[in-house]
């Protein structure tokens, strides 16, 4: 991991990241418009800063953490409003940022993420501050240690600059849910277009982001909640491999699926976050390749890559794949065309195995919390507090999990075991007959519009494979339909993560596709896709 750390810190300078995308800026992606620092006083774009270009600017005292976290917490105060993503700040903020400038003053920094912000997706707990999960259930009073996460970006050096906004329980409450919306924090928006939605449940936190209110966010995702919300909201979000993220202190839907990951404006950030995450170890991983080498790591000549096509996603997603495709093409890619096989089978399996799971993990969970003890004093909580339905009233799912099979039962051990199998092979035998270094596919399509009568629009197949067989999973932008972004998710093999990363990198920079969001209140084409 601090090889592809070096490569990747290099590739963002060889590349020219911030001056190439400063130039495709809409008006409103930078500070000043909303009357916090502007760039020139930061001597950086929020928008398009890499977290090594900060290190840079730390290290020779042209900026501190305390600045820039004053920046982020001015942007939360002012451009929030519009998107309703952060929930709450961290009153402790500037003390982690003076404490690391005190630490670059004596150059004993911990590493990348020494003095960056991090704003936290809240159903990740945070020792002394409100971790809910969204629900009113988990309002009464914040867990009392830390989730192992949180102990590492600690341990990192991070800034806990608050929590994000999420579809509440993770999107696993109701048949009909919509996602970004929580009882304890309303209905976050996408910051391109403001009726339409931000996808869930990382919502909070892919929004966040594309408005630069942190540097880099944490998102979680048994199916598709940290890659969706990525796409659609127009930054890269990588799902890893099970285990490779600690999960202890997370709000649970399933032990077998669930994994916090990292969500950044730019690949390179998310390496370096992971890396922190991942207990990796990234203190000397600052040091920059050669420009030579980072090109030749970066570059895309003899990859081969498979692109899953999706076409029930629309024309219009279809036409963005195209386009992606050529681009890749022409920088030496063999793209090939493919459909991983089971996909119908793993769309019966996982949601019975889910309920199941989700019981015997929320009940565990909620043991360790003050409020309902399990999930029959949840549904309980649920049913009697009004709050609770102003969006949508049900919990179907809920009560579906309270009435599922136990996990020690047969019958769901033989739908787990079906459903490993089939999701490896489904990536594996893909990879292998093609002898591909990545599957392609879309992530999402273009954001629908927000209606809690409607609930969402949301039939997105591209997460499952990696998703049941706990393999990689990174989107990146790849284009955009009309304001709305679209994504390109990239699947590779188990615990190929950093070899997903330097690949999603260099599709990142090939594809040059982000663009800032301008905050539209509305744009044509109804609430479909």
């Amino acid at each position: 991991m601090a090889a592809l750390i070096a490569v990747l810190v290099a590739s963002s300078l060889v590349t020219g990241v911030p001056e190439l995308r400063a130039e495709a800026a809409e008006p409103g992606g930078g500070a000043a418009r909303f009357g916090g620092p502007s760039s020139a006083a930061l001597g950086v774009d929020l928008a398009t800063v890499t977290i090594p270009e900060l290190q840079d600017r730390m290290a020779d005292g042209s900026l501190t953490s305390s600045v820039l976290t004053r920046a982020y917490l001015h942007r939360i105060k002012t451009v929030d409003p519009k998107i309703n993503s952060v929930l709450r700040t961290d009153p402790t903020a500037l003390r982690q940022a003076a404490a690391s400038d005190a630490r670059h003053r004596r150059g004993d920094t911990l590493g990348p993420l020494d003095g960056i912000p991090v704003l936290v997706k809240d159903n990740v707990n945070t020792r002394g501050l409100l971790s809910t999960a969204g629900s009113l259930a988990l309002a009464g009073s914040p867990p009392a240690k830390d989730a192992t996460l949180v102990t590492r970006l600690r341990e990192a050096g991070a800034v806990i600059l608050g929590k994000t906004n999420l579809s509440e329980w993770a999107n696993f409450r109701s048949t009909k849910p919509t996602s970004g919306w929580s009882a304890v924090g309303g209905q976050t928006r996408n910051p391109y277009v403001l009726d339409r939605n931000p996808c869930g449940s990382s919502s909070g936190s892919a929004a966040a982001l594309a408005a630069s209110l942190s540097q880099v966010a944490i998102g979680t995702e048994t199916d598709g909640s940290i890659v969706c919300p990525a796409g659609m909201n127009g930054v890269a979000g990588l799902k890893p491999s099970l285990g490779v993220v600690g999960g202890d202190g997370v709000v649970p839907i399933s032990a077998e699926q669930d994994t916090a990951g990292p969500m950044a404006r730019n690949v390179t950030d998310v390496a370096l976050t992971l890396a922190a995450l991942s207990g990796g170890g990234t203190r000397h991983a600052t040091a920059p390749a050669g420009r030579d080498e980072a090109a030749r790591a970066g570059g895309l000549r003899g990859k081969r890559i498979g692109l899953w096509r999706l076409p029930e996603l629309g024309p219009a997603v279809d036409a963005v794949m195209t386009r992606a495709a050529a681009k890749l093409r022409a920088a030496g890619v063999q793209v090939v065309e493919v459909t991983p096989p089971y996909q119908k089978r793993l769309a019966e399996l996982e949601f019975p195995a889910l309920l199941s799971e989700f019981h015997r993990d929320i009940d565990a969970y909620l043991a360790t919390r003050k409020g309902p003890r399990d999930l029959a004093g949840l549904i309980e909580f649920t049913r009697s507090h009004p709050a609770e339905q102003t969006c949508f009233p049900g919990q179907e799912l809920f009560e579906q999990a309270l009435a599922a099979p136990p996990t020690t039962d047969p019958e769901y051990r033989a739908m787990r075991a079906e459903l490993k199998d089939l999701s490896r092979r489904s990536i594996d035998e893909t990879l292998a007959a093609h002898r591909l270094d990545a599957i392609a596919a879309p992530t999402n399509p273009p954001a629908w519009t927000t209606d809690c009568a409607r609930g969402d629009n949301d039939v997105i197949p591209s997460s499952t494979p990696a998703a049941v067989a706990g393999y990689p999973s990174l989107s990146v932008p790849a284009g955009s339909v009309g304001e709305l972004p679209v994504g390109v998710l990239l699947t590779a093999g188990n615990h190929q993560d950093a070899g997903l990363l330097s690949l999603g990198a260099a599709v990142e920079h090939r594809l040059d596709a982000w663009k800032a969001p301008r905050y539209l209140p509305t744009v044509g084409g109804g609430g479909g896709r």
